[in-house]
């Protein structure tokens, strides 16, 4: 064998090995605590092996026709490895390290100059941005997912023109999807509102901090893992991450304090110059997440991401979570679908000027919706039957499915044996309070959505349009609230929204405060109690509930209110000072008190 074909040779020969591992790790399960950490190794070895061959072999490769497209199918299986890395333990570092090689594929152009005449390769590229757009998209980098948006439009538009006899519908569907998620996801629309993830300056109050430190329950559970799912009919989404989990998942993960998560231009610059990163060098500093992470951060409870699963695997995940789930730990998971198949129920109240008898009569309208939450406490004098845990249900299914897609409050029961902090978004999700006090070893706790949104008018009320009103109020609660009574924020009114922020912070420090305070406090929100995440979800849970209250008056209200069990204690009520000075105050300084009534009369 020649000598100048041995670099060749033994270079498609690292590719082939490293894709034969790469096949094995791509279709593992995203879920379970031990899945695929050892084949992740050693296809991760194969392909930095590889790395490494072609940056110091490039001379040689390039005279043997080694394309520059190919150089970045390389550095994308390695950012694939990463982000698919990233979804199996929410390690915040492996989506940085994703970021960062496709980053540098985007500005070293590896795609670009390739031939339009080569759909495969077009093909490649176009795949490259639908994955590079869903890594900025969880990291929050809205520069780069606007310059990525605008590429991945240019490519398409000049693949139609060229292949005409290619069908690129679907292609065209992956750009709708991501212009909608945007024009929607805060993120974009409001660049100043603050970060859905916990960031210890903006969400660790300090006039509770020394409560929460010396708090000692009983027992103390360690948050641990979380199953997030979202099903509905044409739900925003992009990719296989729907607005609602996108905006859960944040919530459940640190917030870094670094130089990377300060906003700033996406293409860099050297002395007002843009930097040419086209050059044949190859080499991406693997480094720079040093530069990006928080190594002083306790690690992100884990998370599997649910896109439209069956009944079937969502039990099997539960399952498979449950049975590896630590000792001392708890298990969050977040179910939102409908409680019926292609139904979304909505409201809205009155606008200003409505009265409370007005908005006595538009619920005292809604008598069928009224019957079927009367039909979900079918247990009398406190006793249960069998048919309480199989009445109502969630519906993950296609349409016309059938009952095997009906999630009921008894399929959760034989998972209760372990610690479980649930949260149902639906529709139904009344039904589920069944589960309390049916448990098989430990008492869940339980948050239960409304079974209707309230909006001051029906155009924001579309779940398919705007994303759940309860989980928005979960993540983001001020959003929630302005969204609520139709208050349109911009990026203009920062002063508005800090102060608004200011307002939430206060009542939300003084709630901790009196949780760790009230000896009436239930053990099972006790022992969560010292997890910030778990935390800032009940507090958030506390305002939702109080909003709620002071806009529907309390005869026939049930549906429109979310419930909590076990009870938290009576010092945090709806009806409680402290709780309604703060909607009060919130609902002044945004000039919309008109939507409220407060006190008891």
């Amino acid at each position: 064998m020649a000598e100048e074909d041995v670099v060749p040779k033994t270079f498609r020969a690292l590719v082939e090995s490293a894709d034969r591992k790469f096949a094995r790790v791509r279709d593992l399960p995203s879920y379970g605590r031990a899945q695929g950490q050892h084949y992740f190794q050693k296809v991760f070895k194969a392909y930095m092996r590889l790395w490494k061959y072609q940056q110091e072999h490039r001379p040689e490769l390039v005279k043997a026709g080694l394309n520059r497209w190919e150089i970045g199918e390389i550095a994308g299986r390695i950012g694939q490895l990463y982000f698919g890395q990233y979804m199996r333990t929410s390690e915040a570092r492996f989506l940085v390290e994703a970021y960062i090689f496709y980053e540098a594929i985007l500005k070293r152009r590896y795609f670009e100059g390739c031939g339009v005449k080569d759909l495969r390769v077009r093909f490649k590229e176009l795949r490259f941005y639908a994955r590079f757009l869903l890594v900025s998209l969880i990291l929050n980098r809205t520069e780069m997912v606007k310059v990525v948006v605008e590429k991945l439009r240019a490519l398409i538009y000049d693949c139609k023109a060229n292949f005409r006899e290619t069908n690129f519908k679907e292609w065209k569907l992956v750009e709708q999807e991501i212009l909608r998620f945007i024009n929607i996801d805060t993120t974009f629309t409001i660049p100043s509102s603050r970060p859905f993830r916990y960031c210890a300056m903006l969400n660790c109050h300090p006039n509770s901090v020394p409560y929460v430190a010396r708090f000692h329950a009983k027992k103390v559970l360690k948050f641990r893992d979380a199953i997030l799912m979202s099903y509905h009919r044409n739900e925003v989404k992009f990719a296989e991450l729907t607005l609602d989990v996108y905006r859960m998942l944040q919530c459940l993960e640190w917030e870094p304090s670094g130089s990377f998560y300060q906003k700033h231009p996406a293409e860099p610059k050297e002395n007002g110059v843009a930097v040419d990163y086209s050059g044949a060098s190859g080499l991406i500093d693997m480094n720079l997440a040093a530069d990006m992470t928080d190594p002083a951060l306790p690690p992100n409870p884990r998370k599997a991401i649910l896109y439209r699963p069956s009944l079937t695997h969502l039990i099997a995940v539960m399952a498979t979570i449950c049975e590896e789930l630590p000792p001392e730990s708890i298990m969050l998971v977040y179910l939102s679908a409908s409680g019926k198949p292609g139904q979304i129920n909505t409201s809205h109240v009155e606008t200003s000027g409505g009265s409370r008898r007005t908005r006595k009569s538009m619920l005292t309208s809604h008598s069928s919706l009224e019957q079927n939450c009367s039909a979900t406490e079918s247990h009398i004098n406190g006793v249960k039957g069998p048919s309480d845990y199989y009445n109502d249900y969630l519906w993950l299914g296609p349409k016309g499915n059938g009952g095997s897609s009906n999630l009921y409050p008894g399929d959760i029961i034989p998972f209760t044996r372990r610690p479980l902090f649930l949260i149902i978004d639906s529709d139904s999700s009344h039904a589920f309070k069944v589960l309390h006090g049916a448990e098989r070893g430990e008492k869940a706790a339980l948050l239960l959505s409304p079974l209707r949104p309230t909006f001051k008018g029906p155009s924001s009320a579309d779940i398919t349009q705007n994303g759940s009103q309860f989980t928005l109020f979960l993540t983001a609660p001020l959003l929630a609230f302005c969204q609520m009574v139709g208050f349109s924020l911009t990026d203009s009114d920062t002063e508005v929204l800090n102060s608004a922020e200011s307002i939430l912070s206060t009542a939300f420090s003084k709630w901790e405060v009196i949780l760790c305070k009230s000896p009436s406090l239930d053990l099972v929100w006790a022992q969560v109690l010292s997890d910030p995440f778990l935390r800032r979800l009940i507090v958030r849970f506390i305002f939702c509930r109080a909003v709620l209250s002071a806009i529907w008056p309390p005869e026939g209200s049930d549906q429109y209110l979310p419930l909590c069990l076990p009870q938290l204690p009576n010092s945090l009520s709806p009806k409680s000072d402290v709780v309604q000075s703060c909607v009060s105050q919130l609902a002044d300084h945004l000039k919309v008190s008109n939507y409220f009534h407060f006190g008891d009369s």
